[in-house]
């Protein structure tokens, strides 16, 4: 029986080691789009995702203030900073197929699936070049603590795929084009030219994954009628947890369709 891209998107939810989850993402992503090029792409279908992700037993989960600072001057702050940013790729794994199978009742062009296939199949090989990282330096992917909150974007929007557009990809990954490339001088500075390298492909690829949110979002909005600023800001003050904390790249963020006058009036003013 061929499943569907919904059910191929649970498959990968459901499956609780990272590895497994990642090579998951990348196979199902691979079929996706080996149908699409042969001219019989698979249905979109429908499925029930999981409240939550399966998880693998380690790593141990902590609130946000219970998170050990890191000091990245250090080798070992350095090896918790690419272990925090493995969990976060991680997640973002699960964040894309969500978007596919939770949000399958709603129409929407094949590329709006395109689009995120080919996100979570980038986000599966970022964790598996992180996680190579962290083998490579005597540590994994469990070893130490991480951010039991990663979800919460996520359960906050499940009812809204607008509102998952707004504090996903263009809130949250927006947060990673400001802030990855600090985390490249620190390795370079280093001399890690495995975690810069990774490093350096995640934050390219990135742009693109804020550009789907940007396009998906403005298509949304036009679809009903909403102006997409004042939709953004409304979305996001009522869904993110915060203000958002400069300072932007505003190069990258305009690259991937992200004006300043969208986020600016939602930062943190000091």
């Amino acid at each position: 029986m061929t499943l569907s891209l919904a059910e191929r998107a649970v498959a990968v939810l459901t499956t609780g080691d990272a590895r497994a989850k990642a090579r998951a993402s990348r196979d199902h992503a691979a079929a996706w789009f080996a149908s699409r090029a042969a001219g019989t792409p698979l249905p979109v279908g429908r499925a029930s995702p999981p409240d939550r992700p399966a998880r693998p037993d380690r790593p141990r989960l902590l609130a946000p203030r219970e998170m050990p600072k890191r000091r990245p001057g250090t080798a070992a702050g350095r090896l918790a900073l690419l272990h925090a940013v493995a969990h976060i790729e991680l997640n973002a794994v699960d964040l894309h197929w969500d978007i596919v199978a939770r949000f399958a009742h709603v129409p929407m062009p094949a590329g709006f699936y395109d689009d995120w296939v080919k996100a979570a199949d980038e986000e599966a090989r970022h964790f598996t070049l992180l996680a190579d990282c962290l083998e490579a330096a005597g540590s994994g992917y469990g070893a130490l603590p991480a951010h039991a909150g990663m979800w919460r974007a996520a359960e906050d929007t499940a009812h809204d795929l607008l509102a998952r557009l707004a504090v996903v990809p263009m809130v949250l990954e927006a947060r990673g084009l400001d802030v990855t490339p600090q985390m490249i001088d620190i390795f370079a500075q280093a001399g890690d030219a495995q975690a810069e390298a990774a490093l350096r492909t995640i934050h390219a690829e990135e742009v693109g994954h804020v550009a789907y949110g940007s396009k998906w979002f403005n298509f949304l909005c036009g679809r009903h009628d909403r102006d997409p600023k004042d939709t953004f800001h409304a979305l996001v003050r009522a869904h993110f947890h915060g203000a958002l904390k400069p300072p932007f790249d505003e190069e990258r963020r305009a690259e991937a369709g992200l004006p300043p006058d969208f986020y600016w009036p939602l930062a943190a003013r000091g």
